[in-house]
């Protein structure tokens, strides 16, 4: 990948990352309807979702902010325990292949997402 592929991948990956991420926040701080149901089939109380929204907030800034790289470092490994832990979750409860996809491709996309940003800070760091 050329420098500029790079530098332009990361950026609409960090938009469509962060939007991602802050969608799922607001539906789990305003307990929204799918996702009330959804912890309710895979049994964790309610007031998870508040927990949860609150932390993909928090980690959506902390990945839009560029000033503290241990900061983000977090954010990243906060979202792949998330990704990992809806996964064991939708396999533990016998949840289909349709259930059990998602937090995998997001799981994969933060993996790509995080080693396409170490090639950003690497060639930031070379001019």
């Amino acid at each position: 990948m050329t420098p500029k592929t790079i530098n332009i991948t990361y950026r609409i990956l960090t938009a469509l990352y962060v939007l991602a991420m802050l969608g799922d926040a607001f539906g789990g701080i305003t307990h929204q309807k799918e996702g009330v149901l959804n912890m309710q089939h895979l049994q964790y109380p309610i007031y998870m979702m508040t927990i949860m929204g609150v932390a993909k907030l928090l980690g959506a800034l902390a990945i839009l902010q560029t000033k503290f790289i241990a900061i983000k470092e977090w954010a990243f490994s906060g979202f792949t325990i998330s990704f990992i832990g809806a996964l064991w979750s939708r396999i533990y409860m016998g949840d289909g292949i349709g259930l059990v996809l998602p937090p995998v491709i997001m799981l994969l996309i933060t993996v790509v997402y995080y080693f396409l940003w170490k090639k950003f800070l690497q060639l930031k760091a070379a001019n």
